[in-house]
Parts: structure tokens; C-alpha cells; sequence
């Protein structure tokens, strides 16, 4: 069982400068990130086309498959 104990011990002045300095360094970051979008902008994007509209199938024949492979080891392995 575990020993539950009241946390109202503050922050030390290490944590406390740890928490600002992280704090800080976000904050340049999010200033900096104004740029452009670096997923959708990459050259590796470039090329490449975007999932069309009859994906579902390809998973539902995936999914067939894996279900008759199962099925078929099961009924085999019985013998």
C-alpha cells in the first residue's frame, strides 16, 4: 500500500531556474517557428501523391487476407 504524503514543499531555486530557462527556450522557438510549414513545404513531399478515396478497400482486402490466413491455420493445424 502506498503512503500518501501532502506536497507542499516548494520549488527549489535550481528547479526554479531550470523552469525559466525551459520557459524561455519555448518561447524562442515559437518565435522563430513564424516560417514556413517544414512537413508540407519539404522536397521530399514533392512527387508524391495523396491517398485516394478507395484506401478503405486496400485495408479490407488486407484485413480478408489476414482473417483467412487465420482461418486456415486453425483448420489445418486441427488435422
Amino acid at each position: 500500500m502506498a503512503l500518501y504524503t501532502k506536497q507542499e514543499v516548494e520549488r527549489t531555486e535550481l528547479q526554479k531556474r531550470v523552469a525559466e530557462g525551459l520557459q524561455d527556450k519555448a518561447k524562442k522557438a515559437r518565435e522563430l517557428s513564424d516560417g514556413p510549414d517544414l512537413v508540407e513545404d519539404s522536397a521530399y513531399i514533392k512527387g508524391t501523391k495523396k491517398t485516394t478515396s478507395l484506401a478503405w478497400v486496400w485495408i479490407l482486402i488486407v484485413i480478408a487476407a489476414v482473417i483467412v490466413a487465420i482461418y486456415s491455420a486453425i483448420k489445418y493445424s486441427s488435422r
